[in-house]
């Protein structure tokens, strides 16, 4: 695929910035309006039910939100006609509602399976252990980039990594979704996919450098771009296209996960292509950084 040399420069120069103020936006967001937790982390109560196989979620989900007051995730079970209801705890001092009760309406036999509470207390350990979990996948990811390449190279590709992850989870903050451990499961998803991305292309200026040590590194890194463009994108597209589907197809329980998944691959398609290589050229990544250093002569 043939680029430009010029306007590819340009291009991941503007595109370089504007990666940086949205990072600095979804900090920003991050840091005043925070994470909508939901029950995974939080803790909640959590009702399983029998009903007649013909009610779908869409007729039980508006009569629990108005009997409770707060939104009702309706889970289909393994079973036609089963249901998993999961809402918040009742405040201190009140009740639990009787779902039977509430259901009435659609059916006059609403079997109540079990019902059980998720405290507070096993929320905050799930939210330690989830963070817990992407700090040690980054840790790896960190070892496995500088044991492969040099470190000016590394850092362009873990930079683009923390640009995803801090993006996606700056959306979640702007827009109050809530970020449960599905969502959670598509950030360390993230994490893999956009590492791909970012070690083709590494790979890719590391091979250039070493075979022409005399042009300048700008030049190498357009060159990597137009070598591996094609790849990167037939390879997003038809992940976009799968994760579209989950998103339209997959209802409620999913749309966190594949709205996470969709941003994520589009921003760690963009910021491997551009901060990835932006990154070491400012950092002074030159072709002698992968040549074999001389063997001393002993006296």
């Amino acid at each position: 695929m043939f680029i430009n040399m010029k306007n590819a420069t340009k291009w991941r120069y503007r595109t370089s910035m504007v990666s940086v103020l949205l990072m600095v936006l979804s900090i920003s967001m991050i840091a005043v309006k925070g994470l909508n937790w939901g029950l995974d982390f939080t803790g909640g109560v959590v009702t399983e039910i029998q009903i007649k196989p013909e009610i779908t979620s869409s007729e039980i989900g508006p009569l629990m939100d108005a009997a409770m007051k707060q939104d009702v995730a309706v889970i289909s079970a393994s079973e036609p006609g089963r249901w998993v209801l999961r809402y918040a705890a009742p405040e201190a001092g009140q009740e639990l509602q009787d779902v039977s009760t509430i259901l009435a309406p659609l059916h006059s036999k609403v079997e109540v399976l079990n019902t059980s509470i998720v405290g507070p207390q096993v929320g905050a350990e799930m939210a330690n252990q989830g963070g817990m979990a992407i700090l040690v996948a980054m840790l790896c990811i960190l070892g496995y980039l500088s044991y492969r390449f040099e470190w000016r190279l590394a850092a362009g590709s873990l930079f683009a990594l923390l640009h995803d992850v801090v993006f996606v989870l700056g959306f979640f903050a702007a827009t109050q979704m809530e970020f449960n451990l599905t969502v959670l499961a598509a950030v360390l998803a993230i994490l893999g996919y956009s590492l791909n991305d970012s070690i083709i292309i590494a790979d890719r200026i590391r091979e250039l450098l070493i075979s022409k040590p005399n042009q300048d590194t700008e030049t190498t890194n357009n060159q990597a771009i137009a070598a591996t463009i094609s790849r990167t994108m037939v390879t997003s597209g038809t992940t976009l296209i799968t994760v579209g589907a989950l998103w339209l197809l997959g209802g409620g329980p999913l749309q966190g996960f594949s709205i996470a998944m969709f941003i994520g691959i589009v921003t760690g398609t963009w910021s491997s292509i551009s901060v990835g290589t932006t990154l070491p050229e400012y950092l002074g990544l030159k072709p002698e950084h992968y040549m074999p250093k001389p063997i001393s002569e002993e006296p």
